[in-house]
C-alpha cells in the first residue's frame, strides 16, 4: 500500500542500534609476560555487562582449569568483569575464557593469554567450549521471529478493527486470537530459553531452577514477565472490546494504544535501544517504530480477510482509511528507522566489510521487491476509493418543483453502478468489466498477499539482524579492543619440498607465531612428512626480515625439542608485514627454503 513508498525505513527496521558489548581492553594485557602473578582478571567493555555463574574460565600451562573466586563488577563499574585469581600461580601461559551478556540482552563471549614469568615452550589448543549451542540459539531465534510476528499481527489487527471500522469483524477475530496465543507462547518459550542462551548450553538445562531464578531477576527476564503480564491485560480489553457496539469510543482506544505502547516497550527496554549512544531517544524511537510496523503489517493481513468478506461499499470506506493510517505509519516508520540504522551503522564503509552491513544489503533487496509490490497495490486502492468519491460529487442539487407536478426519476448512484459504468474508472461497463467490484476486490487481495509475503521476508531478516553485531560496535571494537580469540597467535603451514622422493623430502611444517606482536615472541615448529606423519629432520631454521624498514634476517634460533623445534626468543621490534624465510634441511645435501608473509601487530 502507500506504506511501500518510504519503506526504505525499514533498513533501521527493528535492527541493532549501537549495542552488544566490545571488549576494549585486559588486565593482566592480551599477550603479555608479567613477572609477578597477578591477583585478579579484569576485562574492560565498551559498555555495561552482566555476569553469569560461569563468566570466567581460567586454564594454565597444563591445560586444566585453575580454581577463581566468584565474578563481580571491578569498582563497582558495570562495564567490567573481575575475576580474584589463586594466591599462586605456576610460570606459563595461561588462558582466559570470558562469557557475559551486553546491556542489550545479547551474550558476548571470547578469550585471551597471558604468562607468569615466561611463556610456555608449547602452546596447545584448550576447548574454552562452544560460543553458542547451535540447537538452543535457533529456538531462540525462532521464538524471536515468532514473537514479532504475532505482536505485529496483534497490533495490527486491533488497529484495523478500530481505525478503519469494517462493516464486520468477525472475520478479524480468529487471527486476533492466533496472534495472541503465538505471542504468550513465544515469549514463555523465551523466557525458559533465557538461561541456555547466555550460557550457551542446550535447551535441556533450560528448566533448572537456579537458571531460572537469575533469568527473572534480570532485566531481559522481568521484560518477559512484564509482556505476560500485558497480555493477560489485553485478553481482558479485547473481551471487553468485543461486546461493545460502538468502537469508535475515546476509551477503547486510549486503552488500546496503552496496552500495544507497554508491548513495544518490552522490546525496547530490553534489546538494542536500551544500550549504546542517545538511550531515551533510541527507546522512544523503537517503540513508535515498533508500533508503525503493527499497525501496517498486522493491518495487511485484516486488510486481507476483509476483502474476502465484505461488500464493495464497504470497502470504498474501509480501503481509503487504511491507506491514510498507512501513509501516518510511513511517516514515522521513515524518521525511526533511519534514525536506527545510522545509529547501527555508523558509517557506509561497513555495508560490505561486516555481516551486518551484507545482512543490509540483503534487506535492501527485499525492500526493493516491496516497495514494487506496494507500489501496484496503492493503483487497486485508488480504483477501489474512486467510486466513493464519485458518488459523493455526483449527486445533483433537487429543484423544488410545484405542488402536484410529477415525480423526476431518480438516479442510480449507487457505487457498483460507478464502479461499472462507463464514466467508471475503466472506461467500460459490463459485470466483466475490470474495474467492476469483485474484480478489484481480488486484485487487490492478490497485490496485498504478496506484500504480505515480502514484508514477512523483511521481518525474518530483521530478526537476524537484531542479533548481529552492529557496524558502529564492530568498528569500535577494531579501535580499542584487543584480540579475544583462542588463541592470540599466528599460524602458518609452510610446504615444502627438496626434489628428492624420501618420506622426508616433501611434506609441511607447521608454525605457531606467538603472540605475532612487537617485542619478544616464541615459536612451536612441527615438521610432517608427504605422510602427514612426524618426521625427524637435521636441521630447520627460520629466520625474519622487514624490507620496507631495512630490517633482519633475524635468525630465531630454534632448537631441537625431540618432536619439535621452538624457542622462546625472538624478538621482533616493529609492527608491519615481516618476511619469514623456512629453511628445511632433510640431509646433508637436500634443502628447500620457504617465504610466507605474517603479520606482526604493535
Amino acid at each position: 500500500m502507500l506504506l511501500g513508498t518510504v519503506l526504505v525505513l525499514l533498513l533501521g527496521g527493528a535492527a541493532p542500534a549501537s549495542a552488544h558489548a566490545a571488549l576494549r581492553s585486559t588486565d593482566p594485557d592480551d599477550g603479555s609476560v608479567v613477572q609477578r602473578a597477578p591477583r585478579h582478571v579484569t576485562l574492560t567493555f565498551t559498555e555495561s555487562v552482566g555476569l553469569l555463574d560461569d563468566s570466567f574460565r581460567v586454564f594454565g600451562p597444563d591445560q586444566h582449569r585453575v580454581p577463581t573466586g566468584e565474578a563481580t563488577h571491578a569498582e563497582d563499574r558495570s562495564d567490567t568483569a573481575r575475576v580474584a585469581l589463586p594466591g599462586k600461580l605456576a610460570q606459563g601461559t595461561y588462558t582466559v575464557a570470558w562469557r557475559v551478556v551486553s546491556a542489550d540482552s545479547h551474550p558476548v563471549s571470547g578469550a585471551f593469554s597471558f604468562s607468569v614469568g615466561k611463556r610456555s615452550s608449547t602452546m596447545l589448543q584448550v576447548d574454552t567450549g562452544p560460543a553458542e549451542d547451535p540447537l538452543t540459539g535457533g529456538l531462540h531465534t525462532t521464538a524471536r521471529y515468532l514473537a514479532y510476528l504475532a505482536a505485529a499481527l496483534l497490533v495490527g489487527t486491533v488497529a484495523f478493527a478500530l481505525l478503519c471500522r469494517p462493516a464486520r469483524t468477525s472475520p478479524l477475530r480468529r487471527p486476533v486470537v492466533a496472534a495472541w496465543w503465538t505471542l504468550l507462547g513465544s515469549t514463555v518459550a523465551l523466557l525458559l530459553l533465557r538461561a541456555p542462551y547466555e550460557a550457551g548450553t542446550g535447551p535441556a538445562t533450560a528448566f533448572d531452577a537456579d537458571a531460572l531464578g537469575r533469568t527473572l531477576s534480570g532485566r531481559p527476564g522481568l521484560a518477559l514477565l512484564a509482556r505476560l503480564a500485558l497480555l493477560v491485560l489485553s485478553a481482558v480489553f479485547l473481551v471487553w472490546l468485543a461486546r461493545r457496539r460502538d468502537r469508535r469510543e475515546p476509551v477503547a482506544l486510549a486503552l488500546g494504544t496503552a496496552l500495544a505502547a507497554g508491548l513495544a516497550l518490552t522490546w525496547a527496554a530490553a534489546e538494542h535501544a536500551s544500550a549504546g549512544i542517545q538511550v531515551p531517544l533510541a527507546m522512544t524511537s523503537s517503540v513508535l517504530h515498533l508500533l508503525a510496523t503493527g499497525v501496517w503489517l498486522g493491518g495487511l493481513v485484516a486488510l486481507l480477510l476483509t476483502l474476502r468478506r465484505s461488500s464493495g461499499e464497504d470497502l470504498t470506506e474501509v480501503v481509503p482509511r487504511f491507506s491514510r493510517i498507512a501513509f501516518a505509519s510511513v511517516i514515522v516508520l521513515a524518521v525511526t528507522g533511519l534514525y536506527q540504522s545510522w545509529r547501527g551503522l555508523g558509517s557506509l564503509s561497513v555495508l560490505s566489510g561486516t555481516s551486518y552491513g551484507r545482512l543490509l544489503l540483503a534487506k535492501l533487496v527485499a525492500v526493493t521487491a516491496l516497495l514494487l509490490a506496494a507500489g501496484y497495490s496503492r493503483r487497486w486502492t485508488a480504483r477501489i476509493a474512486a467510486p466513493a468519491a464519485t458518488a459523493r460529487t455526483a449527486v445533483p442539487a433537487r429543484v423544488p418543483q410545484p405542488v402536484g407536478a410529477p415525480a423526476e426519476p431518480e438516479e442510480r448512484n449507487s457505487p457498483d453502478t460507478v464502479a461499472g459504468g462507463s464514466d467508471g474508472p475503466g472506461g467500460s461497463d459490463g459485470p466483466g468489466d475490470s474495474d467492476s467490484p469483485d474484480a478489484l476486490r481480488r486484485g487487490l487481495r492478490r497485490s496485498v498477499l504478496v506484500e504480505v509475503a515480502v514484508a514477512a521476508a523483511v521481518l525474518l531478516i530483521t530478526t537476524v539482524l537484531t542479533g548481529t553485531l552492529p557496524g558502529r560496535a564492530q568498528a569500535e571494537a577494531a579501535r580499542q579492543a584487543p584480540a579475544g580469540t583462542l588463541p592470540p597467535t599466528t599460524q602458518v603451514t609452510v610446504p615444502y619440498d627438496t626434489g628428492t622422493g624420501a618420506v622426508t623430502g616433501r611434506g609441511k611444517v607447521w608454525i605457531t607465531l606467538d603472540p605475532a606482536r612487537v617485542g619478544e615472541n616464541g615459536i612451536q615448529a612441527v615438521v610432517h612428512g608427504s605422510d602427514a606423519g612426524l618426521v625427524v629432520i637435521p636441521e630447520l631454521r627460520v629466520t625474519f626480515s622487514l624490507p620496507s624498514r631495512d630490517v633482519g634476517p633475524i635468525d630465531a634460533e630454534l632448537t631441537d625439542r625431540g618432536g619439535y623445534w621452538s624457542t622462546n626468543a625472538v624478538t621482533l621490534p616493529l609492527p608491519g608485514t615481516w618476511t619469514m624465510k623456512t629453511t628445511v634441511r632433510v640431509s646433508e645435501v637436500d634443502q628447500v627454503t620457504v617465504e610466507k608473509q605474517v603479520r606482526i601487530a604493535p
